[in-house]
């Protein structure tokens, strides 16, 4: 690649503002120091978006390890998800990458397209294992930056006592019309029926895209009839006392919370509430989100993929390779993705998964399902289109506008 090029793109890429990365991940904020590869050759440095991850946890111990296995040592960072994003671009800029870097999925497309990141045809990486749409997340314009650590995604939780009062089978939910039934019952018990997030944020547009893209709208044709009926689904649950008028401010946290009161009937929520699930003191159980006409809607995928910047010394890249494929590999995939309470991106891993813990099974389903966020080559255009579609939602949930006004502003809106 053109040197000068990739600076001008650099620079350009490094004014914008990255948005996207708050919305759907399930880490811990914190800070960290920069690090880099400094002069010591024998020194590669990997930066990561878990600082909840101190240098005694068996993440560090597994980076140290990989590192030992390769003959090098690591210096590892850890960063707040969207800090990574900005420290990365300035580093680029200053030609002072790390050899590794672990970025929440969306932010890929706009690292590759500033020119940040080197392919895996270019780094040799082996994604052959990989499941095709979690890492349709980490390509664009044809190319592959990357390979998934992991993947967590939405689903519905559902408290069983709360269900089985109102007479509801589980069994019969399988699309909006029979979901829809289910909350009418669940109500008239004297119970509440479904929370989730939208919030005017990412995180509002990541809960929304299931039931969006179970419609079966697409991104690029915010307002077209599939489109306008999802959010029309979410209108009408608020108008009929299905969901509460919180859910306008709720995050995915305090959505979790009105949940676990135990109360409601279903929440819309991520994996990375499974530990918190089974504190809640009620019994739970978690069911895919069903597409209008049934089967499993596509959610959106959240989790980390790991890449590997351009580096000015490319004798680098061969131990760069090693160090990746060691922390992506089946045995350490599996170790590390329990830890992160993710789903694995392969098939192979995802069985052990299920074996060691039948709970995870819904949530391979989900995930098998699900889609990226910057996928059918939207890349960085998605944080436009995303915060369109969550200011959609809140007009048409707060009664401002109707769903078909709200959507057909925010199409003319993202196409301008």
């Amino acid at each position: 690649m053109n040197h000068f090029s990739r600076h001008r793109r650099l620079t350009a890429a490094a004014l914008t503002v990255l948005t996207v990365a708050a919305g759907a991940t399930a880490c811990s904020s914190g800070s960290g120091s920069a690090g880099s590869q400094g002069a010591d050759s024998g020194t590669y440095a990997i930066w990561d978006p878990y600082p909840q991850f101190d240098k005694t946890s068996a993440w560090a111990k597994l980076l140290d390890d990989c590192g030992t296995k390769a003959g090098v040592k690591i210096k590892r960072t850890a960063f707040d998800t969207s800090d990574l994003s900005n420290k990365a671009l300035l580093a680029a800029q200053q030609d002072n990458s790390a050899d590794v870097l672990i970025v929440d999925n969306p932010v890929v497309s706009t690292l590759a397209e500033a020119g940040v990141l080197t392919t895996t045809d270019e780094n040799k990486l082996d994604t052959s294992k990989v499941d095709p749409n979690l890492l349709a997340a980490g390509q664009s314009e044809g190319k592959t930056y990357g390979t998934p650590i992991g993947a967590n995604t939405l689903a519905l939780y559902y408290n069983k006592k709360v269900l089985k009062d109102a007479g509801v089978d589980v069994a019969s939910i399988k699309d909006w019309k029979s979901l829809t039934a289910a909350l009418d019952k669940v109500k008239k018990a004297g119970k509440k029926g479904i929370t989730f997030s939208a919030i005017g944020t990412e995180e509002g547009s990541f809960q929304f895209l299931p039931w969006f893209w179970g419609s079966g709208a697409k991104l690029t044709e915010l307002d077209s009839a599939e489109g306008v009926s999802a959010l029309k689904l979410w209108t009408d649950w608020l108008k009929k006392g299905y969901a509460p008028n919180s859910v306008i401010n709720n995050t995915q946290t305090t959505s979790w919370q009105e949940f676990a009161g135990g109360d409601y009937a279903f929440a819309e929520n991520g994996t990375w509430q499974l530990a918190n699930a089974k504190k809640a003191g009620f019994d739970y159980g978690v069911l895919p989100i069903p597409g209008a006409g049934g089967g499993n809607a596509a959610a959106p995928t959240g989790g980390e993929f790991v890449t590997v910047p351009v580096q000015g010394d490319t004798d680098r890249y061969a131990t760069t390779q090693k160090l990746v494929s060691c922390l992506t590999s089946t045995e350490n995939l599996n170790a590390t993705d329990t830890t992160l309470s993710y789903v694995a991106p392969t098939s192979e891993v995802q069985d052990k998964q299920v074996a060691a813990n039948a709970e995870l099974k819904p949530w391979v389903e989900a995930v098998k399902a699900a889609k990226g966020r910057t996928s059918d080559d939207l890349g960085t255009k998605y944080p436009k289109i995303s915060e369109q579609m969550w200011k959609a939602v809140q007009s048409a949930l707060s009664g401002s506008k109707s769903p078909k006004d709200a959507l057909s502003a925010a199409q003319d809106a993202a196409t301008k």
